[in-house]
């Protein structure tokens, strides 16, 4: 199965963002991908995290849930729609939410991000939890592939890579390929990002396609980008090192992953 991972420089205005992304998509459409993955916060990276808020939608209606059933409809793609900001249960909090479409239209999964990040090193201050509800399930979906399979798809977002724990239960539920839209920081990108993705990888004999936010935003803030794919042994079948946007293509052979799991069978060796 191919797939595309889809590196953004997102900014604060919603409209701009989309475009870019549909262009991004169209890319990935021609290229041969059957799915797409954009990055965490694809459609807003506003100059404070309250301007998430008047831009929370309901569950199944909204400007950038329309976008993505009408871009996977048109191009005919699977789309895993990075992140958006769902309502959560009061007015202070949204939901930080990857929602995955068929080429159909149709909302498939939803996953609301568990692990909320939290860092300050006396230069950067980020705190999550002001305006993010937490979500509280492991979620995964089917993805009929040309190739005759039927890939299940696990679903994360960014802070999530650093709880191995998540990553077990989605492979207990039978995950072969995990996705990770993120928006690491640069800081905390530069020392663990492709660490951790292909540790992710190793443990779980999976796939691992990470979509990022990558480069210098209109807020100041400046995320890790080197969106990439790793296979189920770790090492990278594609990536983009440099910052900006792009479109990372890779091929996804179910027959590597089975040898992978065949010879070293670890999945099965766990004891607790």
């Amino acid at each position: 199965m191919k797939i595309a991972a889809i590196q953004m420089v997102s900014g604060p205005v919603r409209e701009d963002n989309l475009a870019r992304a549909r262009a991004l998509l169209a890319q990935a459409a021609e290229a041969g991908a059957e799915l797409a993955a954009l990055p965490e916060y694809f459609c807003l990276m506003g100059h404070r995290d309250t301007d998430k808020l008047p831009l929370r939608e309901a569950p199944g209606q909204g400007p950038v849930q329309d976008f993505l059933a009408a871009c996977a409809r048109e191009f005919g793609l699977w789309i895993v729609g990075g992140t958006l900001p769902l309502q959560a249960a009061d007015e202070a909090h949204v939901f930080n939410t990857s929602l995955a479409y068929a080429p159909t239209g149709e909302c498939v999964a939803r996953y609301d991000k568990i692990h909320l990040f939290c860092f300050d090193n006396g230069r950067e201050r980020y705190d999550e939890a002001r305006v993010i509800a937490p979500g509280g399930s492991p979620t995964l979906f089917e993805l009929p592939s040309r190739d005759g399979h039927r890939w299940k798809v696990g679903l994360s977002v960014c802070y999530d890579l650093r709880f191995p724990e998540l990553y077990r239960q989605l492979s207990a539920q039978g995950a072969e390929l995990l996705l990770v839209p993120a928006a690491f920081t640069h800081t905390t990108g530069e020392a663990h990002w492709e660490l951790l993705l292909r540790a992710r990888a190793i443990e779980n004999l999976a796939f691992v396609a990470a979509p990022a936010q990558g480069g210098r935003h209109e807020n100041g803030r400046r995320t890790w980008g080197q969106t990439l794919v790793a296979e189920p042994w770790g090492q990278l079948l594609a990536e983009r090192r440099d910052e900006g946007e792009g479109v990372v293509i890779a091929e996804l052979d179910i027959a590597r992953l089975a040898a992978c799991r065949e010879q070293l069978p670890a999945l099965g060796h766990r004891v607790l």
